[in-house]
C-alpha cells in the first residue's frame, strides 16, 4: 500500500513524516526493531506481525488476515492509504509467490534501464565483466560528460538488491564515475549485455528452507592495481536461501593473503551478529552456530589461536573481535576448497563455466529462461562445464553440505 501525498519535495517532510508515522505505530502497539528502523513488529494472542516501511510504501505480513485487517483499518484511520492487495510489486521488485516460495527479481526495472541507454537490441554477453579486466584510471580517451554513466551506475547499484550476480563488476566501475574514460563505459556496457540475456533472473526464496546460517567468506588479495587492496566477499545464506552479500574494496593495505582473508572474516562476522540480532525481532533464536566457510588454513587458525602475537600486531584490535564469537560458539569456521568457494563472485572477474557453476549454486533463478529460448542450453553447458573442470580431480570431493 501507499500513502497520498508528495513526501519528497523537502527533505523535512520525510523527517517529519516518518516521526509522525513511528508513533502512530506504537501507539497501536508495534515494537521497533533496533537493527533496522524500518522494521516494525507486533507479537501478541492475536499473531505475529511484521510492517516494514520505506517512505510511503508500506509491506504488512502476518500469520493471521484478521489482523493484517485490523492494521490496514488503523492506518487509514490515521492518515489516507490505499490498498494494493497481495504483495507483487514494491520499489521496482517484482514478487511471484507461489507454494514452493517466493522468486524477487527486477525484470522491468531491467528493460527500462536497457531502453534508455538504447541496447535492447544488443547481442547477450555470458558474464558481466571479463575476466583479467585490471581496469584502473586512465588518462586516455577521456569522456568530458560523466552525468548518464554516474546516472546509469546509480540504476545498476540498486539493481543489485536482486542480482548479486552483477555485484562485483557494478563495485569496480563505481570506482571511476569521477574520471570516466571510454574502457569504463565499454565495460558499463557489457553490465548491460550480460542483463540482456537474463532478464527475469532474480533470488528465489524457498518454502522449505531451513533457519540456519551459513556464510561463505573470501577476499581477493591486492586486487586493486592502483591501491593494492583487497577486496571482500561474502554471502550469507539462510538454509539454501541467500539473504545477504557484499562486494567491497578493504579500507586498508594488507600485507599478506592470511590478513586480508581476516579483515574479510571480521567484517563477514558483524553481518552475521546483525543478522543474528534481527532474527530476535521475528521471535526466531538462532541457537546453533552459524558456520562461517573459509577457504584460508592460517586465517581459521588466526582465530582459533591468541598466541600467534608477532603475526598479527600489526593488525588492528578490531579485527580481532571475531576470536570472541568462535570461542563464544555463535560460529563455527570450516575449511572448503578454494574451487567450491562461492564467494569468489564477488571478489574476482570468472571464467565463463566457473562464474555459471558458482552461480547455479546460489539459489539464484530465472523465471523467463524458458522464453529466452535458453535455459535447456545453459543447463546443458553448465554441466559440460562442470564435468570438464573437475573430472580430472585427485579425488572426489562434494561442495559442503551448505551449498545450494
Amino acid at each position: 500500500m501507499w500513502l497520498r501525498g508528495s513526501l519528497n519535495n523537502k527533505k523535512s517532510w520525510s523527517r517529519q513524516w516518518n516521526s509522525k508515522f513511528t508513533i502512530a505505530l506504537l501507539s497501536f502497539g508495534f515494537h521497533q526493531s533496533k537493527s533496522d528502523y524500518s522494521l516494525f513488529t507486533k507479537n501478541d494472542q492475536h499473531g505475529f506481525t511484521a510492517l516494514l516501511v520505506y517512505v510511503d510504501d508500506i509491506i504488512v505480513g502476518s500469520n493471521n488476515l484478521v489482523t493484517i485487517k485490523n492494521v490496514k483499518e488503523f492506518l487509514h484511520s490515521q492518515f489516507k492509504i490505499k490498498d494494493l492487495g497481495v504483495l507483487k510489486f514494491f520499489l521496482g521488485i517484482e514478487v511471484a509467490r507461489t507454494a514452493a516460495g517466493i522468486h524477487m527479481c527486477q525484470g522491468k526495472y531491467t528493460l527500462e534501464i536497457l531502453e534508455d541507454v538504447g541496447l535492447l537490441g544488443c547481442k547477450p554477453a555470458c558474464t558481466p565483466i571479463e575476466s583479467n579486466h585490471k581496469l584502473a584510471h586512465s588518462s586516455t580517451d577521456m569522456l568530458t560528460d560523466v552525468t548518464s554513466y554516474r546516472r546509469l551506475i546509480g540504476r545498476l547499484i540498486y539493481l543489485t538488491s536482486s542480482r548479486p550476480d552483477i555485484t562485483y563488476a557494478v563495485s569496480v566501475l563505481s570506482q571511476f564515475v569521477d574520471k570516466l574514460a571510454q574502457i569504463h563505459l565499454h565495460h558499463a556496457h557489457r553490465v548491460l549485455r550480460y542483463l540482456k540475456g537474463s532478464i527475469g533472473q532474480g533470488l528465489f526464496f524457498s518454502a522449505s528452507s531451513s533457519l540456519h546460517l551459513k556464510v561463505y567468506s573470501d577476499s581477493d588479495w591486492a586486487a586493486c592495481p592502483e591501491t593494492r587492496r583487497s577486496v571482500t566477499g561474502f554471502c550469507v545464506f539462510l538454509g539454501d536461501s541467500l539473504v545477504s552479500w557484499k562486494s567491497k574494496k578493504q579500507a586498508t593495505i594488507s600485507r599478506s593473503s592470511a590478513e586480508a582473508e581476516y579483515q574479510a572474516l571480521a567484517y563477514t562476522c558483524c553481518e552475521v551478529v546483525w543478522l543474528i540480532t534481527l532474527f530476535k525481532d521475528f521471535n526466531i533464536q538462532h541457537k546453533q552456530p552459524a558456520l562461517l566457510y573459509c577457504d584460508n588454513q592460517a586465517t581459521i587458525h588466526l582465530t582459533k589461536n591468541t598466541i600467534f602475537h608477532e603475526r598479527t600486531k600489526h593488525i588492528e584490535i578490531d579485527f580481532h573481535f571475531i576470536r570472541e564469537w568462535v570461542a563464544a560458539g555463535a560460529i563455527a569456521l570450516v575449511h572448503v576448497s578454494s574451487k567450491f568457494q562461492l564467494t569468489d563472485i564477488f571478489t574476482k572477474a570468472l571464467s565463463t563455466a566457473q562464474f555459471q557453476i558458482l552461480l547455479s549454486k546460489m539459489g539464484i533463478l530465472n523465471i523467463y529462461a524458458h522464453l529466452e529460448g535458453e535455459s535447456q542450453q545453459r543447463r546443458n553447458q553448465a554441466s559440460t562445464n562442470e564435468k570438464l573442470l573437475y573430472m580430472h580431480s585427485d579425488k572426489t570431493e562434494e561442495y559442503p553440505s551448505s551449498s545450494v
